[in-house]
């Protein structure tokens, strides 16, 4: 009777333990699922941040062709007027074209470095992401395997 008992008591053991084993393995298997979702993310994050600076990037190069168009526009102004004082106007339609110009170039250069950052930040902050991602994962699975 006692064998039987004590056979009865190590099967239980040994499918308890074969569960377990099971679990820790499934347990595993989904940290690194979320990993490799966390990671997608983060890549599809820093893909959508990239796009938006080129968005960016593209809208201040739209105004400094408007700011360009307008700068055109106010020579051919100062030009049909530079006839009773064409060297006066000229300077003047000089003088405001470089300032246009100078305008256009800070806000593009700002506009673009603005851009550059919020990307940068943007790719830091995916790959803090993914980093908390993969180590929450590892620490799932060796939880799950302790």
């Amino acid at each position: 009777m006692k064998k039987v008992i004590l056979g009865s008591v190590l099967m239980l053991a040994l499918s308890i333990s074969f569960v377990s084993c099971r679990e820790a393995a499934d347990k595993a298997k989904s940290a690194t699922d979320e990993a490799g979702a966390a990671m997608e993310q983060a890549g599809e994050d820093a893909k959508e941040m990239g796009s938006d600076a080129m968005d960016k990037a593209q809208e201040a190069g739209n105004e400094a062709m408007e700011k360009a168009e307008e700068a055109g526009e106010e020579i051919k102004a100062g030009a049909e007027d530079a006839a009773n004082d064409l060297k006066s106007k000229a300077e003047a339609a000089g003088d405001d074209i470089k300032a246009k110009a100078n305008d256009a170039a800070s806000d593009v250069k700002a506009k673009a470095g603005e851009a550059a950052d919020k990307a940068k930040d943007a790719a830091n902050k995916a790959g803090d992401d993914a980093k908390a991602a993969a180590n929450g994962a590892a620490d799932k699975a060796k939880a799950a395997i302790n």
